[in-house]
């Protein structure tokens, strides 16, 4: 094993590679361990349109890819593994991956959130061709086109607001007979005329040739099944942290996301969450990247008062 790294960051998305970036920057030997390919959940998007700096947009892999070439001009390291372990319990880190152990003195945890699936047929197949998870990122494709929005909490009521401005008409499907979203989402969709909500009821299959064309909804009382037709699909069901690595190594919310304010910190020092895998109010790759450059503010301060 060799000498530790000044830093390891676990997960190659936005945030990744901004911390890596500036890490090396720093004088900070750093190693970035991605278990796919750059980019994280941002390589699976098809045009980003809301990030500054590309006035025609840019696909999220090759977003991606510039990300890590980025980082990679100035020294940062790349593997490709899966991260199965950590021990946070030392002043060096452990990281144990499919490939290595590796260790280090500071950890950034940047390994994402994943949207909740429907479970549905073709879903995957699907997905890009009509099926999305995220209503800002392609919403813009679907003007005066009729969409459908799944979920009920804020996420989706906050996508079919969005959606309502841009498309000519919107279906919002829940389960339940009322939204589990805040109040203040409640009024202005109602009020929307171009917004219908299809109660107790769920997506039971995806209608489709080479992309979407309708979805089939079935009510939760009667199991009667409707055909809807439609353009897209936008699934807003929550997401699911990737943290099942971690092992009770760093403190996490009730909903699996792990505990750090706007610093990074977590409650181990030394180890630093970023990016959609913190508790945060608003992610997007915007807000990624600024993770990523503060945590290695702090961790260059941690390194400053250890050594």
């Amino acid at each position: 094993m060799q000498n530790p790294y000044d830093m390891i960051i676990i997960g190659g998305g936005p945030a990744g590679y901004t911390a890596a970036l500036y890490a090396v920057r720093a004088g900070l030997d750093t190693l970035v361990v991605e278990r796919m390919s750059p980019g994280g959940q941002m390589a699976l998007t098809g045009e980003i349109d809301n990030y500054p700096g590309f006035d025609a947009g840019i696909d999220g892999f090759t977003l991606g890819m510039k990300m890590q070439k980025g980082a990679e001009r100035f020294g940062a390291k790349t593997v490709y593994a899966e991260v199965i372990k950590v021990d946070f319990s030392e002043k060096i880190k452990t990281i144990e991956t499919t490939n290595e152990t590796l260790q280090a003195k500071t950890v950034v945890i940047a390994a994402g959130a994943n949207p909740r699936r429907l479970g549905v047929p073709m879903e995957e197949e699907l997905t890009g061709k009509g099926v999305h998870y995220c209503a800002h990122c392609d919403g813009r494709f679907y003007k005066d086109k009729t969409v459908l929005v799944v979920g009920g909490g804020n996420s989706a009521a906050a996508d079919a607001l969005y959606l309502s401005r841009l498309a000519a008409k919107v279906y919002v499907v829940h389960r339940r007979d009322s939204l589990r979203a805040t109040k203040i989402y409640h009024a202005p969709l109602m009020q929307a005329k171009n917004v219908e909500f299809l109660w107790s009821s769920t997506v039971s299959e995806l209608l489709a040739d080479s992309r979407i064309t309708g979805v089939k909804i079935q009510n939760v009382h009667t199991h009667d099944c409707t055909d809807i037709a439609c353009d897209g699909i936008f699934i807003s069901i929550g997401r699911e942290p990737a943290t099942e690595f971690l092992r009770n190594s760093v403190r996490l919310d009730s909903a699996g996301y792990v505990v750090a304010d706007e610093s990074t910190k977590t409650n181990v020092d030394g180890v630093f969450a970023v990016g959609d895998i913190r508790t945060k109010v608003l992610r997007q790759i915007v807000t990624a990247t600024s993770d990523g450059a503060v945590c290695v503010h702090y961790a260059q301060e941690y390194l400053a008062d250890t050594e």
